[in-house]
């Protein structure tokens, strides 16, 4: 629990003169009209996305602080955080110990007894607290060590006992006396501001508001009405009179943000996404493509051209339901599944073929340069054979490059344009986009999908993610889409047997790579990239390059591939690795994907602890990509649980929707599914883990709902829930 903050009564600093607050307001009130507000901190608010009184009650207290119950002062104990009423019996000067320090000290007294308060820095209180003034305190008992050990409050929080003072003579009842909630400030808002804020805009709401859960549901479900579970969340109605267990048991459960007001913004925003995205589902299959795409004979034979492989029956069947949704009048919008390796690119690559065969351009979005890079050179090569126009457009080509690349785009002369968050810059202009490819679709959001789609009339959109989802969590979050899965591994793949090794044992790892080279096959090492010590780590990385080629294998040849050397630079040294004239190649995560070099049977990852499990999955999926056994050598260091776990999780299976779920529950959905970047969905409130549950019932919930809107007389109030989620729905997705 944080120590709470001593603030000063008002007399300290006269209040701001502030505008008379409405007698009324509603969800949509602009924040800079609430009392505590006013236009200097509206926009600050902004900045932080709160812009209505609605906005602003969303944001919910962190935790709750028990002010409820007054404590005797004969009572305490150390390192209890306690409420206390007294009287001030003596103050004693504001003693400077060093320049820029000094304590404020007093003491005080109750009916049971007395002891000692200190306040730091605080020198001007002498003035505020003088003999016989009356306070509520709330703060931690410490013992002073100068003191023999003697009981005191450090630093508490005060308020002064006035009659009428907003709670009576017993002190103000909205900070003291009660269960209190405790804010995340906001820009210069804290905790006690905010608290006042919210107080003022619950106490001039109506008793009935918008509500995106119609009331059958809510009664359903025995969730509180919109404006009741607003004041519940955000002043807890635990009276003192409350028995001690039923009192904690009620604190705990707001506190995990499981009470009966938590649980219904959970479940609300859980169902206001499943409808939302059904919303959109709905919309896409009224939306009529400007081309239908046929499957024609230049089609069969330009993909008997390119494909490098004979495809597995999932890529066929897969390909199927791709090919069916370009060749319908409505558009695609098709979410495709397959663990590393299962050849999800090629069945990208084949409906590239359908688009640019009908007369149509397409575009592939990676979420970083690295990738959308390697996208970029694998179809350069697959589509050699048949001369298709292959275009790269991404944020650090030089002006004149990237004029000139979106020229291409424009006049049709580029018919297969890669990219990253670059094609959806308004300057890029297409000729005839048709087919719209999102790869590593948990790293963007709906408006990223929303913004390209926007390119073209209603282009077909299929998105891919190598993160395994089960298939029920795929179609609750990704309602809007038809899924698709590669579930088979091409034939003749064999299981990466992963062994984890101490840094102590890295002789052991240079053993197992002398046996590979000598066997005629490749290596790679791998080191961690991440933002806050790229430097170090790049040159980690070519530090180990150097004492891998001069020290340990002088007689292999040795190679170096990072994000910061240039393109050509990286393209030349991945063309040596894939054919053969480079040994052992130390690389950064840019290897991650994308890469397929079938004679590597061997990956180190060094500090593999820095790596989550996703991304370790992702990386041991460059090798075991042919016929040949191969093996995956994890070293780091086994500083923790989490981190042992991960470890054992990567050397226990190959099974990726093991290792997702094993991600899910160590490191939560935000990294499962990028909702810490830009993904979607990011939830406010609900836990996907912890909320499973609750997250199928409101799909479900979202089902019956949409039959009961289709009644020919639907329910005046599902209606009113429709409009609501409806205007929430776009405001959050619509392109800006």
């Amino acid at each position: 629990m944080q120590k709470p903050v001593h603030t000063p009564p008002p007399t300290k600093e006269p209040p701001r003169p502030q505008r008379d607050a409405p007698a009324r307001i509603d969800l949509e009130t602009p924040v800079q009209f609430l009392r505590g507000v006013g236009p200097r901190r509206s926009e600050m608010l902004a900045a932080h996305g709160i812009r209505t009184a609605g906005d602003l009650l969303e944001h919910l207290p962190f935790r709750y602080e028990d002010r409820a119950r007054f404590r005797p002062l004969a009572s305490l104990r150390p390192e209890e955080w306690v409420l206390v009423r007294v009287r001030v019996a003596s103050v004693g000067g504001a003693q400077g110990f060093r320049q820029g320090f000094s304590i404020f000290e007093m003491l005080v007294r109750d009916g049971s007894g007395a002891v000692r308060v200190k306040f730091f820095n605080q020198p001007y209180l002498r003035r505020l607290y003088t003999v016989g003034t009356r306070l509520t305190m709330f703060g931690q008992v410490k013992q002073d060590a100068y003191s023999g050990g003697a009981l005191v409050l450090a630093n508490p929080e005060c308020e002064v006992v006035e009659g009428g003072d907003d709670g009576g003579g017993d002190g103000n009842a909205l900070h003291m006396g009660r269960v209190v909630p405790i804010y995340r400030k906001l820009g210069d808002l804290r905790t006690r501001a905010l608290r006042k804020v919210m107080h003022e805009a619950l106490s001039h709401l109506p008793p009935e508001l918008p509500d995106a859960l119609p009331a059958y549901l809510a009664r359903q479900l025995r969730l509180p009405p919109k404006a009741k579970a607003l004041r519940a969340v955000h002043f807890p109605e635990v009276g003192a009179a409350v028995p001690d267990a039923e009192r904690k048991k009620a604190l705990a459960a707001c506190d995990a943000g499981l009470s009966p007001a938590h649980k219904r913004f959970i479940f609300e925003e859980l169902f206001q996404f499943q409808v939302g995205v059904r919303m959109v589902r709905e919309d896409n299959r009224r939306q009529v493509k400007a081309r239908r795409m046929e499957i024609t004979e230049g089609v069969r034979t330009t993909i008997k051209k390119i494909l490098p492989f004979h495809p597995t029956a999932a890529q066929k069947r897969v390909l199927k339901e791709i090919a069916d949704d370009q060749c319908s009048i409505h558009p695609m919008s098709r979410l495709l599944q397959g663990d590393v390796g299962s050849g999800k690119t090629i069945v990208a690559a084949q409906a590239a073929v359908i688009a640019v065969e009908n007369g149509c351009q397409a575009a592939v979005m990676a979420p970083t340069e690295i990738l959308a890079e390697q996208h970029y050179f694998f179809f350069k090569r697959l589509f050699a054979p048949v001369g298709y126009g292959i275009g790269l457009l991404k944020g650090s080509l030089k002006a004149k490059e990237k004029k000139l690349a979106r020229e291409r785009v424009q006049s049709g002369e580029t018919r297969i344009v890669i990219g990253t968050h670059a094609l959806v810059e308004e300057s890029v202009k297409f000729r005839d986009l048709g087919l719209v490819v999102i790869d590593e679709q948990h790293r963007f959001g709906v408006v990223q999908r929303n913004l390209l789609r926007g390119k073209g009339l209603h282009p077909d959109v299929l998105v891919m993610t190598a993160t395994p989802i089960p298939r029920s969590l795929a179609l609750t979050l990704y309602g809007d889409l038809d899924v698709s899965v590669i579930d088979e591994l091409p034939p003749g793949r064999k299981p990466v047997a992963t062994v984890w090794l101490g840094e102590k044992d890295r002789a052991q790892a240079f053993r197992a790579m002398r046996h590979t080279v000598d066997a005629g096959r490749q290596v790679y090492v791998v080191y961690p990239l991440v933002e806050e010590s790229e430097k170090s780590d790049l040159r980690a990385a070519v530090a180990m390059a150097e004492h891998l080629k001069n020290d340990v294998f002088p007689d292999c040849r040795v190679g170096l591939l990072h994000g910061r050397m240039k393109s050509a630079e990286k393209e030349e040294t991945m063309r040596a690795f894939a054919g053969g004239d480079v040994q052992i190649l130390v690389s950064t995560t840019v290897i991650e994907v994308g890469v397929d070099v079938p004679n590597a049977t061997l990956m180190v990852i060094e500090h593999a602890e820095r790596f989550g499990l996703a991304q370790l999955h992702q990386l041991r999926g460059r090798v075991g990509r042919g016929s040949a056994a191969s093996q995956c050598v994890l070293i780091g260091a086994a500083d923790g649980d989490d981190i042992r776990k991960r470890m054992e999780t990567m050397c226990a299976t190959n099974d990726g929707f093991r290792i997702a779920q094993a991600d899910l529950e160590l490191r939560g959905p935000g990294e499962l599914l990028g909702t810490r970047q830009s993904g979607v969905p990011a939830f406010k409130y609900a836990d996907i883990v912890r909320d499973m549950r609750a997250l199928e019932i409101a799909r479900q919930e979202a089902d019956a709902f949409f039959e009961k809107l289709r009644a020919s007389t639907p329910d005046a109030d599902c209606l009113r829930a429709a409009a609501v989620i409806r205007a929430r729905w776009q405001a959050r997705v619509a392109p800006s």
